[in-house]
């Protein structure tokens, strides 16, 4: 999966913003954990080695990291935003 290429991206210090430039019409503002989840789809990736990256990364349970994850892909499909 990966997220569309018709959603572009931008960071201002701690403020992360996804703006689509087709089909949804909105931007969406992200906390630091929706942004590092964001940024991991700008490749192709799985859910399972976002999770590991934000194991590495942040001191938190894995069982929390992976619940977070998957609320947050749930939130970028309803969008329309992933590429499966």
């Amino acid at each position: 999966m990966r997220l569309k290429d018709t959603f572009i991206t931008y960071t201002s210090g701690e403020d992360h913003t996804m703006v689509a430039t087709r089909g949804f019409s909105g931007m969406v503002r992200s906390n630091k954990t929706a942004a590092f989840i964001i940024e991991a789809l700008k490749e192709p990736t799985t859910a399972e080695k976002i999770v590991d990256a934000m194991a590495a990364k942040y001191d938190a349970p894995r069982e929390v990291i992976a619940r977070d994850v998957e609320r947050a892909l749930e939130r970028l499909r309803a969008l329309g935003a992933i590429e499966e």
